[in-house]
């Protein structure tokens, strides 16, 4: 069967990407492990393309204790040390320390906040934003809301999490919807 449906344009043949973009990307989430694990894989993300990062997700998932923030922020230099070896995942010891790194820090926001969640949402004033771009050229790359959600991340001490970095994370778990209006996500998400 032909499939016809619009989609954003970013949104390549790949089945991973058609499948991310159909079903996750935009989509509102409010799990604190989905938070994590969204901010682990766009950490990771900095520098390469989305797909090589979604190519890599269930090798993250097992080296990163299936996202379970607790488990990353007890990683001792020993793990760390077998994660730069894991094929499965992008071997960079700067994102894979920023990782532990920002684990633990992400465990201090649930303390203070009660959940993560909570704690980003206040970026948006707890609602999405809804844009209503038309072309892939009119979606920009940050907007204040993520200069200020990576501003006050940096100063709780997570690192790869500039303003770039956040507003990919910020559409991702649908704090931002910025499926373009032609494109059939757009509506339902």
């Amino acid at each position: 069967m032909l499939d016809t449906l619009n989609r954003c344009g970013w949104c390549v043949r790949d089945p991973l990407y058609i499948h991310y973009h159909g079903h996750e990307w935009g989509v509102p989430v409010h799990d604190d492990r989905k938070q994590f694990e969204f901010l682990i894989l766009e950490g990771a993300q900095a520098g390469l393309s989305w797909l090589t990062i979604l190519k890599r997700r269930e090798g993250y998932r097992k080296a990163f204790a299936d996202f379970d923030p607790l488990a990353v922020a007890r990683f001792s230099d020993k793990k760390i040390e077998r994660l730069l070896l894991n094929p499965d995942i992008i071997r960079n010891r700067l994102k894979v320390n920023a990782s532990v790194t920002n684990a633990r820090a992400f465990l201090e926001i649930q303390e203070a906040f009660g959940s993560f969640d909570q704690y980003a949402w206040q970026f948006v004033d707890g609602e999405r934003v809804v844009n209503r771009w038309e072309t892939l050229s009119d979606i920009p790359a940050t907007s204040k809301e993520s200069d200020a959600f990576s501003k006050d991340l940096k100063q709780r001490g997570f690192k790869f999490v500039g303003s770039t970095i956040i507003y990919a994370h910020m559409q991702a778990v649908g704090m931002v919807n910025d499926h373009l209006v032609s494109c059939f996500r757009y509506q339902e998400v």
